[in-house]
């Protein structure tokens, strides 16, 4: 019986030491006015404590003409640079130059002693051959030798005038495009003179006139010639000007008065000027109407002549509302056009992000699509618009093409998702065949690489890194992708020795419980696990791209972790209707820009407290910038359950009140009854967290009227929230003084404490 009782009291005992440990760590972290004044005073001093404790990071490398050597520089502790030349076909490295000899010579020659702080050089030449440097200092410019440290006074570095392969840019294909005025064969001038388009003999003689009809509201404009100068390419244009936003400044100094500043803005609906395609035969003097849709979106597009028969080209439309995309060709001899490429969408074509290349030794076109429901790369016949091979295949995503080698058929391209073991995010970079074949990983480690090619492309630097996992640098070569050398490798001792602790990679299943949602934690440095800390999300759901950052000591977390160390746990997260991910996860946003992706945040959060006691998923804020400002205030506004307080900084809260060509691709056109249905000034009577606005009032990206609009639709609906305006300030968090009463709103709605008072001074007590 005594034993029985001693075993009872055991248990009991047993049951109450882990009944107090659940509670214990169940404590709601909630600090005293003293500890959060503290915490404040270590953020400032940790802060200050981290800078300059990382290096080699990024290097910046300039390849010299003799195509195998280039030099860069390392900034060290103290501000000490260091100056590195690599010689890549040989795979060694070295100190480019001896320092104090160096610094001796040039004050042999200028009569001015250089300072004693490490020489800054941003131009230099290396003669591998002559042993020898040339550079520019203190604006003069000077050739030293190596061997000696003689030096001499020249008049400039020389130039490398090499012609190296060129890179493909995903040009911004809605600019304006005109030719020479003068026609390839330079015997003709095209011009418009009082509206209207004529063309001249540059030998001499009189000017044509082609056209009669044009006037100041409608005149001839956007010239191109054909490359045989047989023929100009113009349009009948009907101008519309913008009409304008406004803004006041109201405290510029030297006036008592506010001065008021106004631009162009063409907002969601707003018309567009339009093109009427023409015709101008040289040999006849004849002037045709192409047989052609008006271009009523976007200006004048870039025309692309077929080589082996001048007599026709093609040009691209992408149709208003972002769902049809043609490719038409022209026939200059019955002014005709036909489809070429006619892609259509229920949802949207991300314009932006749309390539092209056109073959200049072939009639075929390299060109993007995501109709397969990922972005890939297509091999298209341009005569009969017919699909020749699909070049990239997977359910992984073409982030960019670097460049296209027609010669040798090949495309070098960034993609990112085709690792099934890490972050679908991480890039990577790869070449491969116009026909499928050959795909090369330039880039085969784990992380995120950044690359760098030499400019005759034989040689590259790849960086890569993890948000946790320090940068290393490495050359390689580009023929088969071999590693010549490493090159640096960031060490995070110093940073670690603060206190301080990496951002976490974590992720959770989305809405649909298949797909995996990323993002990063930041956790105080002395955190107690025992006790469970708010969160506070740092939110930008715009649909242009993703947003975690995925760089080893990427200044985005800067903000994240020095905001952590008042005791909340920051994190940032990728949820559906953001890009880089399968064409499915991106249309979340269609027409749907009031979702965010906020199903997929909450789970994740939700998934990161089950895994972390010490995540409270009770007290959640959240804050955000332009498009993250329309986010935290749609945070509470539409999942109040959820976010308890917001800090919306700038946000485009009306997308009808926003600039036309970023909300049309995500919300369509027309601009119908959606876009005020999801407007946070429309829904802004549901508001039941606390909410911090902040507007600058000089913003030109966003109107600031956007803010103001929810802060009138907030105060007659009776609601109490902060408002912070910020004189002279443009599109912005609000810089320091922002982010200090960011951080002072969280403390008092997340953490229940006053924040300090900085009119009396009281951290500095």
């Amino acid at each position: 019986m005594k034993k029985n009782l001693l075993l009872f009291a055991f248990f009991v005992s047993f049951l109450n030491c882990n009944l107090y440990s659940q509670i214990k760590e169940m404590i709601p972290y909630q600090p005293s006015k003293t500890e959060i004044l503290e915490r404040y005073k270590k953020a400032l001093l940790l802060d200050k404590a981290v800078k300059n404790t990382v290096f080699k990071t990024s290097i910046r490398a300039q390849w010299q003409s003799d195509g195998k050597s280039f030099w860069y520089s390392n900034v060290l502790k103290d501000s000490i640079i260091e100056y590195i030349l690599v010689d890549a076909g040989k795979g060694t490295k070295n100190i480019l130059f001896d320092e104090p000899k160096l610094r001796n010579a040039l004050s042999s020659v200028t009569l001015i002693k250089t300072p004693q702080k490490s020489l800054v050089i941003d131009s230099l030449n290396y003669d591998a051959k002559t042993s020898s440097i040339a550079l520019k200092y203190d604006k003069n410019y000077y050739q030293v030798k190596l061997s000696d440290y003689s030096i001499q006074k020249i008049n400039s570095l020389s130039k490398d005038k090499t012609k190296y392969p060129s890179l493909n840019r995903q040009w911004q294909r809605w600019n304006s495009f005109q030719t020479d005025s003068i026609s390839p064969n330079k015997k003709w001038l095209a011009f418009i003179k009082e509206y209207n388009v004529f063309i001249k003999p540059i030998a001499g003689g009189n000017e044509i006139q082609f056209t009669k009809d044009g006037t100041k509201e409608k005149p001839y404009g956007s010239l191109a010639w054909s490359p045989d100068s047989k023929y100009a390419v113009g349009y009948h244009i009907t101008p519309f000007t913008d009409l304008p936003v406004h803004y006041v400044l109201t405290s510029v100094a030297n006036t008592t008065r506010g001065e008021l500043h106004s631009q162009p803005y063409k907002q969601p609906g707003d018309p567009f000027t339009t093109y009427e395609m023409y015709l101008f035969h040289i040999e006849n003097q004849k002037t045709t109407k192409v047989n052609a849709p008006i271009i009523d979106f976007f200006d004048a597009p870039e025309l692309h002549w077929r080589k082996d028969n001048p007599n026709y080209f093609t040009f691209e439309k992408v149709e208003r509302g972002h769902q049809r995309f043609r490719i038409f060709e022209v026939n200059t001899q019955t002014a005709e056009t036909r489809s070429v490429i006619d892609e259509k969408t229920n949802t949207f074509i991300y314009e932006s992000r749309l390539f092209t290349h056109y073959g200049k030794e072939s009639n075929e076109i390299v060109m993007s699509s995501e109709k397969d429901g990922w972005r890939h790369l297509y091999l298209i016949d341009a005569i009969t618009g017919k699909e020749k091979k699909q070049i990239t295949k997977g359910e992984w995503v073409v982030r960019s093409v670097d460049s296209i080698d027609e010669k040798k058929r090949e495309i070098w391209f960034s993609a990112s998702g085709m690792n099934s073991n890490e972050d679908p995010y991480y890039i990577h970079h790869y070449r491969i065949g116009f026909d499928g074949k050959k795909l090369i990983n330039l880039t085969p480690s784990k992380g995120n690489h950044l690359v760098s090619f030499s400019k005759n492309k034989q040689y590259y630097v790849d960086s890569y890194s993890e948000p946790n996992v320090a940068t290393i640098i490495e050359l390689h070569r580009t023929s088969d992708g071999k590693k010549i050398m490493d090159l640096e490798k960031s060490d995070a001792t110093a940073y670690l020795a603060t206190g301080m602790s990496l951002p976490e990679p974590f992720h959770a299943k989305g809405r649909d419980g298949v797909t995996d949602i990323w993002g990063i934690i930041c956790r105080p440095a002395d955190f107690d696990p025992n006790k469970k800390y708010p969160v506070i999300e740092s939110i930008y759901a715009g649909p242009q791209d993703s947003f975690v950052p995925k760089n080893f000591m990427d200044r985005y977390t800067t903000e994240m972790q020095s905001l952590a160390q008042l005791g909340f746990i920051v994190v940032q997260i990728d949820g559906m209707g953001t890009a880089n991910r399968s064409k499915a996860f991106h249309d979340v946003c269609w027409k749907n820009l009031k979702d965010a992706g906020f199903e997929d945040r909450i789970l994740w959060i939700k998934a990161l407290a089950k895994k972390y006691p010490y995540v409270d998923d009770s007290r959640v804020g959240l804050y955000g910038t332009s498009a993250g400002g329309q986010n935290a205030l749609g945070g509470l506004l539409f999942h109040p359950e959820f976010y308890k307080a917001g800090v919306a900084a700038c946000g485009c809260h009306d997308n009808r009140v926003d600039k036309q060509w970023w909300n049309e691709q995500w919300m369509g056109y027309p601009v119908g009854e959606h876009y005020k249905e999801q407007s946070n000034v429309t829904n802004a009577s549901k508001l039941t967290g606390d909410l911090l606005l902040v507007i600058g009032e000089a913003d030109e990206n966003v109107p600031p009227e956007s803010t103001y609009r929810v802060a009138d639709a907030l105060i007659k609906a009776g609601k109490t929230f902060e408002f912070l305006p910020l004189p002279g300030v443009g599109h912005s968090d609000g810089g320091p003084y922002g982010r200090q009463i960011k951080r002072d709103f969280f403390v008092k709605h997340l953490l229940g404490v006053d924040p300090p008072s900085r009119n009396t001074n009281e951290l500095n007590q």
